[in-house]
């Protein structure tokens, strides 16, 4: 797997534009950030050595590489997940290959299923901790010389960026909210029975992504920002059904505010870095 990650980051080295040290992992119905980014190249997942393939509808799945702002970054739009059949080695690849490229700073988000009562669909959700169900651990196996065998995760989300989120979002005027974002494997939405557990175990919202990556980036050293979108509710009482294309529904609404975040996030981060 080592061999595969340097691979695959000598190949994107000889290729970049630009040396960012800061990426973005957009998630569904999040891709529209992307129109947000000056785009200097942008690679299709298919073309790059070792790469998984987006599978999800609403997930483009194409290493971009360009400005957000004055920042140079690096997104992916459309990530992988566990539900698709992959291994949590290759749900995770794209993050080690980051670290090897030089990412010093991971902002990721998500669609996510709001289970405190305080949310409503629409609501961005800053990520302060979160909660592994998954199956199957991201670092289960050989300790890839990358990271600590034990890696510490009291701080999985970095405070300093949460504390400058709260700082942009009370100057713009944006509405978020705090919580602790629970990952599952998916592929299906929760039970109402499944919905209330979740919230008894602490969590705010639910989701089928993003723990694993997060762990990854952890184990790197490379520090981690999330948001959550609140594109459904599984809050007992109202729990209502719901798709996939509501999902991708509720969460381009909010895209617009996610990208005002975003931008003024990375582009003054530049300073702390």
């Amino acid at each position: 797997m080592y061999a595969k990650i340097q691979e695959t980051a000598c190949w994107l080295r000889e290729r970049m534009p630009s040396k960012p040290t800061t990426a973005i992992v957009l998630g569904t119905g999040l891709g529209q950030l992307a129109e947000e980014i000056q785009i200097t190249l942008a690679i299709n997942y298919k073309d790059i050595p070792n790469f998984p393939v987006s599978t999800v509808e609403g997930h483009t799945g194409r290493l971009i590489f360009g400005k957000l702002g004055d920042r140079d970054i690096l997104a992916m739009q459309g990530r992988f997940h566990f539900y698709e059949g992959y291994s949590m080695k290759e749900v995770t690849f794209p993050v080690r290959v980051m670290h090897e490229i030089g990412i010093k700073t991971l902002y990721v988000s998500n669609a996510s299923g709001g289970m405190n009562p305080s949310f409503k669909i629409g609501d961005i959700m800053v990520i302060t901790d979160h909660i592994n169900f998954f199956p199957e651990h991201p670092l289960h196996g050989p300790n890839l010389p990358m990271g600590p065998r034990f890696p510490d995760m009291h701080e999985a989300y970095d405070k300093k960026l949460i504390e400058l989120a709260d700082t942009i979002a009370s100057e713009k005027g944006i509405k978020l909210q705090h919580g602790v974002y629970l990952g599952t494997q998916g592929p299906t939405f929760e039970t109402p029975s499944e919905y209330r557990m979740y919230h008894i175990l602490g969590g705010d919202a639910v989701g089928m992504s993003t723990v694993p990556e997060v762990i990854v980036a952890r184990h790197c050293g490379i520090k981690v920002f999330g948001v959550s979108i609140i594109t459904d509710l599984g809050v007992e009482g109202i729990v209502c059904e719901v798709s996939h294309e509501e999902v991708q529904k509720a969460a381009n609404a909010t895209q617009p505010i996610m990208a005002d975040l975003m931008r003024e996030m990375i582009n003054r981060n530049e300073v702390a870095e």
